[in-house]
């Protein structure tokens, strides 16, 4: 008889021990960004850095910590597939020059903080100087800096005098951005020293840019045998690999050489959208930014060459992205974030709404899809038993108004609130 009642004690000590264990987040609602629902009477369970369980009306164990979020919606915590999270706006044009590697690398970390609590807690960042990128990613995998998850990239791959090189300099001063490849044998060589460095994505500058001098967005600037030599090595050696592409033909040969998303895509074509739907590449738009940009212009000092290029090319991305979008296209969500300020991400839903998007799969660009992209779905992107419990809060009703997603309200990373 004592050995059986002994042993009830004990099962009855480890169950409290093990609830005690557990934290649960109730909320009024939460969104089901898989099929676009609300669930009603939210409960998410949480063990240490992961969710156990979630749904409406769970019960919550005996000793449990609760958290009540009252009225407010749950959602998972979003995705950024497109920063530059060591830049700010001001670094445009002629910004950047004075500023230090360590300089970079403290604006990352104020970055950083500001986008987790503005929800995102997920990023992945495609270009930095000196690595900065991936200097601040180890920093908060280690607990010294707060911050969201980070893929990155390190320097982004370009051709001398293109988009990704520093092209500001007068001659005398022969400078060189970091990941200028010209050539196979150099692309291979950077590629393969990026991911030396600790680059968890490899970042390609495949046609020219808005911000940059000298280039035009529409024109091509690698290859195909360059590009297929760089993306087939990023995936020998286990990663993905982003195009900077605004014009149709650099898409076109980006997705022939396998890429794994085109960034911007603002002059896709009938092609580009064709090719782009059969090898289910996917299109990381970065919208917002054309608004912000060219409002704010004077403030940041953008050069009149930068800017005059802005005016044409960002309106048009809206047209071609549009199409693309009513296409089917697979989209997940980016940004750019630096060239406007960190924080304001999530006004890029608000655009993919006006182009056709429904509120839920605006939302998926930022969830599912976006984890999808990274190779991530089975970590992020979703409330659901054995991801990261990456949580947010919202106020109102995001599957109605998607603007709801600029005021968040509450964050949680890993089980950790963070805001």
């Amino acid at each position: 008889m004592k050995a059986i009642v002994s042993s009830v004690l004990l099962f009855a000590c480890a169950a409290t021990a093990s609830a005690a264990g557990i934290t649960a987040v109730k909320a009024a609602h939460m969104v089901d960004v898989r099929n676009g629902t609300l669930i009603d009477n939210a409960v998410v369970l949480i063990d240490g850095e992961r969710i156990t369980a979630a749904g409406g009306n769970l019960a919550i164990p005996a000793g449990a910590t609760i958290i009540d979020l009252g009225n407010k919606t749950l959602l998972p915590g979003l995705i950024d597939s497109h920063t530059h999270i060591t830049g700010r706006p001001e670094d445009a044009g002629y910004g950047i020059i004075a500023k230090s590697i360590p300089r970079i690398t403290l604006t990352g970390a104020h970055n950083a903080l500001t986008t987790l609590r503005a929800g995102f807690t997920t990023i992945r960042d495609v270009g930095a100087d000196g690595y900065t990128d991936i200097g601040l990613r180890d920093a908060i995998n280690d607990g010294e800096v707060p911050g969201p998850r980070i893929l990155a990239s390190g320097p982004p791959l370009g051709i001398t005098g293109g988009h990704c090189d520093d092209t500001m300099h007068a001659p005398e001063y022969k400078t060189s951005a970091l990941g200028v490849a010209d050539g196979v044998d150099e692309a291979l060589k950077v590629t393969r020293r990026n991911i030396k460095y600790g680059a968890d994505v490899i970042k390609i500058c495949a046609t020219g840019g808005v911000l940059s001098f000298g280039d035009d967005p529409r024109t091509s600037q690698y290859t195909l045998e360059e590009l297929k030599a760089i993306i087939g090595d990023a995936h020998r050696l286990g990663r993905k690999a982003a195009a900077h592409a605004h014009g149709g033909d650099g898409i076109r040969l980006s997705v022939l050489a396998g890429i794994d998303s085109i960034e911007h895509g603002s002059y896709i074509d009938d092609e580009g959208i064709k090719l782009m739907k059969e090898h289910k590449t996917y299109l990381v738009p970065t919208l917002y930014l054309g608004d912000w940009l060219i409002d704010n212009a004077e403030a940041i000092k953008l050069p009149k060459p930068l800017l005059d290029k802005a005016k044409v090319v960002l309106p048009q991305a809206r047209i071609n992205i549009g199409k693309a979008i009513k296409a089917g296209v697979p989209i997940a969500f980016g940004t750019d974030a630096a060239v406007y300020p960190h924080g304001l991400n999530a006004r890029e839903f608000a655009v993919l709404v006006k182009l056709g998007m429904t509120p839920a799969q605006a939302i998926r660009t930022a969830t599912v899809n976006a984890a999808d992209l990274l190779g991530w779905s089975d970590k992020v992107g979703s409330i659901e038993a054995g991801k990261y419990a990456d949580l947010i809060a919202v106020d109102g009703e995001p599957l109605k108004d998607v603007r709801a997603l600029e005021q968040v309200q509450w964050v949680m990373k890993g089980g950790a609130v963070v805001k």
